[in-house]
């Protein structure tokens, strides 16, 4: 066994509570714990900027691991490496001796080794009498098993960072493809509005795109392009229903005339134009989703959400919460998610914003999308149960609809 006492660096290196910090980390690793020694440095590669560690220091850890004959790093298979600065150098593709001092000490500092040093100075391993390893000095890789589980959130949480950001970026090159072409059928077809302002405004968002952004600086850009496409969409809606006004009316109004009270032919109409009628069916689909819709059966039909829940999905409440974010990320705007909060409620709104998620690569504007369907249900014209059916075929997944009493 290697020995647990902390120890102070050889000549006139300097001891620095960061290095005491480390080797006191190391000494409470758990009895037992393992970690496979390349999974905990890929997580390593990928967190690096978390970590504060750059490219060159990595590749000498990388040559430190090589030395460890075992890929798992255990406190029984010992942790300490002690190669010469020759044979380090070689396995780190010639680096200068110089570099190489100048990358361990990056190393120690950012805690992801530890040095222990001899009486003298020099490296090396002590064996007993039956030839296993009782005491070695060198360097200590000790800090990486017992960091093993921040470095993979470390990776989890850059993993994160880099799909939120593409995204975003996805989402913006979307709202510019769709608000150029929808201002370019208004100005063709004649509909009423002020088209060249709105292009002018749509140009100075999209001017104002850096080519090399991070997320904080692209999500107001999102919100501004995604408030810009709804009110480009309702402008063109409004002039659509203009033109459909009296085909609509001419629809319906043989089933006004209807003479039978009490047909079944009479009664959906009545109740699709009722407006005392309406909100209570909503109210009561609201209601009934958690026993309509078994949590369980909305994350077969759409398990992509689950991508972006930071702690997984277990229950509504994660759903919901996962929903509100995801909702920033489609380019929902806030009046359309208020809107179908107001006719689907909390839990439905989360399917319904699963369900666009599952199918973002088809919906051009998922914002415009949220907003049609809401128009829908509030007129009684939309249902949550088979569009989540439809999410569940699509999977391939048979649907097998649980209703509660």
């Amino acid at each position: 066994m290697i020995g647990n006492l902390i120890t102070t660096p050889f000549g006139g290196r300097a001891m620095t509570l960061a290095h005491l910090k480390a080797q006191t980390q190391a000494q409470e690793i758990n009895e037992g714990k393992t970690a496979d020694k390349w999974q905990v440095y890929r997580w390593l590669c990928e967190g690096k900027e978390v970590v504060g560690v750059g490219d060159r220091a990595l590749a000498v850890l990388n040559a430190l691991l090589s030395f460890l004959p075992d890929n798992e790093l255990s406190a029984e298979n010992g942790l300490v490496v002690f190669p010469s600065n020759v044979q380090l150098s070689m396995r780190a593709h010639g680096m200068a001796n110089a570099t190489l001092r100048r990358h361990l000490a990056a190393l120690i500092e950012c805690g992801l080794i530890t040095r222990k040093d001899s009486p003298n100075g020099k490296r090396y391993s002590r064996k007993g009498r039956g030839g296993e390893i009782t005491d070695a000095f060198g360097f200590s890789l000790a800090p990486l098993l017992a960091r093993a589980e921040e470095l993979q959130r470390a990776a989890e949480s850059v993993r994160a960072a880099s799909m939120a950001l593409k995204l975003v970026r996805e989402r913006i090159t979307l709202h510019r493809r769709d608000i150029g072409k929808l201002i370019e059928v208004a100005v063709e077809e004649d509909v009423p509005g002020d088209w060249g302002t709105i292009w002018k405004r749509f140009r100075a968002i999209v001017e104002a795109i850096p080519r090399q952004a991070v997320l904080a600086t692209l999500e107001p850009i999102l919100r501004d392009l995604a408030a810009l496409h709804d009110e480009v969409v309702i402008l063109l809606e409004k002039h659509i229903n203009k033109e459909n006004m009296s085909a609509n009316e001419s629809q319906y109004e043989p089933q006004q005339q209807n003479s039978k009270p009490n047909s079944n032919s009479d009664l959906e109409p009545r109740l699709r134009n009722s407006q005392g009628s309406r909100p209570e069916l909503i109210k009561t689909r609201a209601e009934d989703a958690t026993k309509a819709y078994p949590l369980g059966l909305v994350m077969k039909a759409c398990p992509e959400i689950t991508d972006y829940a930071a702690s997984g999905i277990s229950n509504w409440r994660d759903l919901m919460t996962t929903a509100a974010q995801v909702r920033g990320y489609l380019g929902i705007s806030p009046s359309a998610y208020e809107d179908a909060l107001d006719v689907f409620g909390q839990e439905n709104t989360a399917i319904v914003i699963a369900c666009i998620l599952q199918r973002a690569q088809n919906i051009n504007s998922a914002g415009g999308y949220l907003r049609a369907l809401t128009e829908k249900a509030r007129a009684g014209e939309f249902a949550v149960g088979p569009m989540l059916m439809a999410a569940l075929k699509a999977n391939g997944v048979q649907p097998q609809l649980v209703t509660g009493a």
